[in-house]
């Protein structure tokens, strides 16, 4: 099995660190946050802008581009501290079975699909289950413990 991985563009380097900027500020651009997490090889505390996803009341953290460096460090670290301005909460991590991702992904695509939707290769919201189930070990989820 191939692990998907995206490396971002120009255009993706230049939009994640403005909303970085902006959420340092304490400025979230439609619930994003600053995830800081420990590398898993340095020790070293890297950050990386995310879009936090609430579904009924419960909050989670969608990888659009599969499998990355922060999705690697928070698989080994369980834990994270998710950032805006001066406020951090530290936070706890589970990394979801693919068959419950479906309506996690339809909701995380209406939400974000102007800004993500390009790494989901012509899939959008109206997908059908079966087709969202079929993309869903290429985009880890993790759910806010």
């Amino acid at each position: 099995m191939t692990t998907r991985y995206v490396r971002p563009g120009a255009g993706t380097l230049v939009f994640n660190r403005a909303v970085a900027g902006l959420t340092r500020l304490g400025v979230s651009v439609w619930g994003s946050r600053v995830l800081a997490v420990r590398g898993r090889s340095t020790g070293a505390v890297r950050t990386t802008p995310v879009n936090l996803l609430t579904v009924d009341g419960q909050r989670y953290l969608v990888a659009p581009r599969g499998v990355t460096q922060w999705v690697r460090n928070v698989r080994a670290a369980g834990e994270a501290d998710l950032l805006l301005g001066r406020r951090s909460e530290h936070v706890r991590v589970e990394e979801l079975a693919d068959d419950v991702k479906p309506p996690l992904l339809r909701a995380y695509l209406k939400r974000w699909k102007f800004e993500i939707g390009v790494f989901f290769d012509g899939v959008d919201a109206s997908a059908s289950d079966e087709t969202l189930l079929g993309i869903a070990p290429g985009y880890p989820v993790f759910r806010i413990l």
